[in-house]
């Protein structure tokens, strides 16, 4: 029997399994390296590469066989753990690879091992000899050393001898290179620190779950030195995290930095191979957020960092013999100012790429000798990231229209679209290869198709399951004063005026999250819901990314009254364009943001939203971190205001108990360390004080995630079953 698609859904990882992901083309265009699992079932991924020239694909590490029960879970370090969760990871196996600057030798790691492949040949991968448990392991770009960081030390070894060879004998090589000049022998460079709160190498909670920042050191172009993040956790709040299903179990302690609360003190050193370690001066008494950091070919290493309450953003270049930074050009603004991904980035020529707002669009822009900015792309075009720099070519992804994202290049010969038709488009580009990966509302999953002038275009197959449900067909409208994009599905046997539906909104309708887009896959769960008798409502209101700095920027001081508005305003629209809607019978549900904007729809508005499933709500925003937090919110001892207008607690607090509450559901995972589950017990606890009545799902050892196919499959059934118990007939 065919699975039902919940388990499906589950099962699959959301349909991410077997989807190609992480391109990496060779600087001459000749490879593009890339990591896939063996079948859309299949959790355990693996390293490949297409040879470009030939077409032909060819698996070049299988954890499978370099780990014995990878399909039944590896032995994951805590840290690494971690950087799963805040990158939201779903699978296994070779979940991230760094490669030399050719592109010819791979690194990745194991449950701690490190494994290091040539991606130019056949060769088998060899485990190279390191300290155990080894996390991010990088390749200097001349491939002959290898950094990576164990027990909260970055450490360097050799890596050319090694590549090749056993463990052993690599870590034989490794000794008698250590003997020579330019010796590579195993040996911390940076750290480690008798405070065991410092940490040298890694990204601090913030960096990674709310900047985009994964890694917490960058290689020289020539291997003879690296920068290293420092971070200091001593400031930084503890909380605790208990497992009430097993009392037995010590609660895990994590270094969280609330809202108005201390951050970890962030340094940056440059860390010679030759011994010698020295502070960079980045200003981090007033810029005390490390952004990114990139160190190219052909120009100084370049540095953002940004200030507390993020209204100033630096753009430093490091001297790498003297180890000081001089300031490029200082970005401020009224509000916050945005992180692109992927910037700043140098050209082959030397120019330095950055974005610019003005006339309400972030635009493409590079750094004039004097630190002004030169914008490359016209008002209107909403650059989302930079995905690559080949030579003098920008490679990046921008929208014209919010639902739909296009891959465009910026050279010598001007602004070109790269990206064909509607939909939502990504990629990357080296040595004249590019590499397009599209979704659109056409067809199921991911197309990803290789593309280099004289030679024929190759694809690499994605082998997701097909969805064993109806193909979404979203209606998508702009509804309300504000043009909210909005989309709007009904069963596929549903007939206009066969029968009127009760009405589900499953938004997210917050800062960093879009839900609203021209990608078939964007709408799997939601047609399920359509299917089991629902119209459904999506809507992306003010804060959504995709629109312009303006919008993005209209929920400053208050998270709830904007985004709200928004979600009746679009319900109000669809329940004008289609006579089927029943506005009469119209429930909400969501996770993260959108739980915490389904609790705040039925407790603000109990004239509109009849029920409501808040999943991982985020109740208080004093309990949220500090850079998403402060960023919309300010500083929670200035603008105490702006936190209390935003809180569910408050409102809770405000409530009574009479015929207008509405049945609410509350599900939490008690492991869940970005939203703990402190949200939803304050929450809880309010509204048991206003004599509110309401469900709360307690969610034993899962994360913010809620990964775990069992975990994953039931919470899609038990959310229908208390929807149709809450919206009856």
């Amino acid at each position: 029997m065919a699975d039902s698609f919940p388990r499906q859904e589950a099962r699959t990882r959301r349909f991410t399994l077997g989807v190609p992901r992480a391109f990496r083309v060779s600087p001459d265009g000749g490879r593009v390296a890339y990591l896939r699992s063996k079948s859309g079932s299949d959790p355990v991924t693996c390293l490949w590469v297409l040879d470009v020239g030939t077409g032909e694909e060819r698996l070049a590490a299988d954890p499978g066989t370099l780990l014995p029960g990878a399909a039944d879970g590896e032995d994951l370090p805590p840290q690494e753990r971690a950087r799963r969760e805040r990158v939201r990871e779903l699978a296994g196996g070779i979940v991230a690879f760094a490669t030399d600057e050719q592109a010819s030798l791979a690194v990745f790691a194991l449950s701690g091992r490190v494994y290091a492949v040539p991606l130019a040949g056949g060769a088998a991968p060899r485990e190279v000899a390191t300290r155990t448990p080894a996390l991010d392991p990088r390749p200097d770009p001349a491939g002959r050393r290898l950094a990576y960081v164990c027990d909260g030390a970055l450490r360097v070894t050799g890596l050319a001898a090694g590549a090749g060879a056993t463990g052993a004998e690599a870590a034989g090589a490794a000794g008698a290179e250590a003997a020579g000049a330019g010796a590579a022998g195993d040996r911390a460079v940076a750290g480690p620190d008798r405070d065991a709160n410092v940490t040298f190498g890694l990204p601090e909670f913030v960096a990674a779950e709310e900047m985009g920042r994964l890694r917490g050191y960058w290689w020289a172009p020539d291997g003879s030195a690296l920068l290293v993040a420092r971070v200091d956790e001593s400031p930084v709040a503890r909380w605790h995290i208990a497992d009430p299903a097993n009392p037995e179990r010590r609660p895990a302690e994590v270094a969280y930095p609330a809202a108005g609360t201390p951050n970890a003190e962030v340094s940056l050193l440059l860390a010679r191979l030759d011994g010698t370690l020295a502070e960079v001066d980045t200003g981090r008494d007033a810029f005390p957020y490390l952004v990114t950091v990139r160190w190219q070919r052909g120009g100084d290493p370049l540095v953002a960092v940004q200030s507390r309450d993020q209204r100033r953003m630096r753009l430093l270049a490091v001297d790498p013999a003297a180890g000081t930074a001089s300031v490029l050009r200082e970005d401020a603004g009224q509000r916050w100012l945005e992180i692109v991904p992927g910037v700043p980035a140098r050209t082959g020529d030397g120019r330095i790429v950055w974005t610019q707002d003005s006339a309400d669009t972030r635009r493409l822009a590079l750094v004039t000798p004097g630190g002004e900015l030169e914008p490359v792309t016209p008002p209107g075009l909403q650059v989302r990231e930079v995905l690559d720099v080949d030579g003098d070519t920008v490679l990046f992804t921008a929208s014209a229209e919010p639902t739909q994202t296009a891959l465009w290049a910026y050279g010598r010969d001007g602004l070109s679209r790269v990206s064909d038709g509607e939909g939502v488009h990504g990629g990357a580009r080296a040595g004249g290869t590019t590499v397009v990966a599209s979704r659109s509302l056409e067809a199921d999953g991911v197309t990803v198709r290789v593309r280099r002038d004289g030679t024929p275009e190759r694809s690499i197959a994605s082998l997701a399951e097909t969805p064993a449900l109806p193909p979404p067909r979203p209606v998508l409208v702009s509804a309300g004063p504000r043009q909210v994009r909005t989309a709007v599905l009904f069963p596929s046997r549903h007939q206009p005026g066969s029968g009127r539906l009760p009405v589900l909104l499953l938004p997210y309708g917050g800062p960093h999250g879009q839900r609203v887009v021209r990608a078939r896959g964007a709408y799997l769960s939601a047609q399920w819901f359509a299917e089991q008798g629902f119209a459904v409502v999506i809507a992306d209101g003010r804060g959504t990314p995709g629109r312009g700095p303006a919008w993005e920027r209209a929920v400053a001081g208050d998270l709830a009254g904007p985004v709200l508005e928004d979600q009746v305003d679009a319900l109000a629209d669809a329940a004008g364009r289609f006579a089927d809607l029943d506005a009469g019978r119209v429930g909400i549900a969501g996770w993260s943001f959108g739980g915490y904007l389904a609790a705040l729809a039925v407790l603000r508005r109990p004239d509109i939203f009849h029920a409501a499933v808040a999943g991982a709500p985020v109740t208080d925003w004093r309990l949220y971190d500090t850079h998403y937090t402060e960023r919309y919110l300010g500083d929670p001892e200035v603008e105490g205001a702006a936190y209390d207008r935003s809180s569910l607690i408050s409102l809770a607090e405000r409530s009574v108990a009479h015929a207008s509450a509405r049945p609410l559901l509350l599900v939490h995972g008690l492991a869940d360390d970005n939203v703990v589950v402190a949200h939803t017990l304050r929450l809880s606890a309010a509204l048991l004080a206003a004599g509110y009545p309401h469900s709360v799902l307690p969610l034993p050892g899962i994360t913010h995630m809620a990964a775990q196919e069992a975990v994953a499959e039931n919470l899609l059934k038990l959310q229908l079953d208390f929807l149709r118990r809450a919206l009856p007939g």
